[in-house]
């Protein structure tokens, strides 16, 4: 890596991401055409790109695989977990190759271009990598031109002038527009996503979609619950319309103190009526908020499909599936809020409950897609809470 106006460019360049410090990487691009600005972060995940790429909550970052073979099982039309992309783009050691998995039906670098999303392959992700360990998620412009033309100077000004992550509100961007019902639970080969889950019988969840993952509510299906979706900005009016069982506050992008403005009187709220509520992620960091806790900017983040976290009641190690950039802090949980999950990485919090209500959430995902499935558990015990 070197400074902007001093980086040949390599023949035969066609990518480049360029950071704020000045840094500038050259490579190959692939997908669509065009610049993208956001934070550069980092994902371990060895397989899953279909569902990181499409994850709501990777919304304004661009993502880099340290896994070197990343396309290589192509992309279908059932491994995403929204309609469309929310990560603006990737950064891969290898370039795409043909695919080779009887699932597939379109290469990685055209799904790339269908869906106006920028890769870049050609890098050494490891260095990568470790800049952003050492130094910080930074701000960057991941750029693709076929003829190699590029403004390197616009792009650094790009990079400079984007504010960052923090104190910015995504879950509005990324949420539904309107409620819905879901039906559908988790994937079977030759089967597809089962069609179960509308029974009235089943005991009611209503979601907060701040940026949800689909197969968060199909392993809701899957543990017995009926869900109902709602924007992020529904009221308490509204949400209580649906007559729930129990609340859930979905994972997704962004500061949870900016969502927090709108998310946290209503939640607090939610608490009130003695249901249980279960969050995940941001829904996780929105709890504690509602309960006098902060959170702040982490470092670099968690970003991965092998994250060990230790569950204090037991000393049980699960192995999860991680993405945030923002974290609750333990020094600031008021005493009916108890920690029950710290991450094995860096002792940063993962989970809590309080102790006055049937309330708890974790920081990681335990629906997977993609990840390890040790953590399925938590969907089962908050359906029982429900009765």
């Amino acid at each position: 890596m070197a400074d902007a106006k001093r980086m040949p460019m390599p023949e035969g360049a066609t990518g480049v991401l360029v950071l704020a410090s000045g840094d500038v990487i050259w490579g190959r691009g692939f997908g669509a055409e065009g610049q993208a600005v956001g934070e550069v972060c980092f994902n371990t995940a060895m397989t899953g790109y279909q569902e990181v790429m499409t994850d709501p909550s990777y919304a304004g970052q661009i993502i880099t695989f340290t896994f070197p073979h990343i396309g290589n099982v192509g992309t279908n039309a059932e491994d995403i977990e929204a309609d469309d992309p929310h990560a603006l783009g990737m950064i891969v050691r290898q370039d795409v190759t043909e695919p080779s998995n009887f699932r597939s039906v379109e290469r990685l670098d055209a799904w790339m271009a269908a869906h106006d999303r920028i890769g870049l392959s050609g890098v050494d992700t490891r260095a990568l990598t470790r800049r952003i360990r050492e130094g910080g998620a930074p701000n960057g412009v991941i750029a693709h031109s076929r003829d190699g033309s590029f403004d390197i100077d616009l792009l650094l000004k790009m990079a400079r002038d984007w504010p960052g992550l923090e104190g910015m509100d995504l879950a509005k961007v990324v949420s539904c527009e309107m409620h819905h019902g879901w039906e559908g639970g988790p994937w079977e080969l030759g089967k597809g996503y089962g069609p179960e889950g509308a029974e009235d019988h089943r005991p009611h969840v209503v979601a907060m979609d701040y940026g949800s993952k689909r197969n968060i509510f199909r392993n809701l299906v899957a543990a017995g619950a009926r869900v109902t979706v709602l924007p992020a900005t529904a009221s308490f009016d509204e949400v209580m319309a649906q007559e729930p069982d129990g609340f859930f506050l979905s994972n997704g992008p962004g500061d949870p103190a900016a969502t927090g403005e709108y998310a946290v009187p209503v939640i607090r709220k939610m608490l009130e009526t003695g249901k249980p509520l279960f969050g995940i992620c941001l829904g996780h960091q929105l709890l504690g908020l509602a309960v006098g806790a902060q959170t702040t900017k982490m470092f670099q983040g968690h970003r991965g499909a092998n994250h060990p976290v230790k569950r204090l009641s037991d000393g049980a190690v699960e192995i999860t599936s991680m993405n945030h950039g923002f974290a609750v802090e333990r020094e600031s949980l008021p005493e009916n809020a108890r920690e029950t999950h710290v991450s094995l990485f860096d002792g940063s919090n993962a989970g809590i409950e309080l102790t006055d209500k049937p309330a708890f959430s974790v920081q990681y995902h335990p629906e997977a897609s993609p990840g390890p499935q040790d953590s399925f558990y938590l969907f089962e015990r908050f359906v029982e809470m429900m009765g």
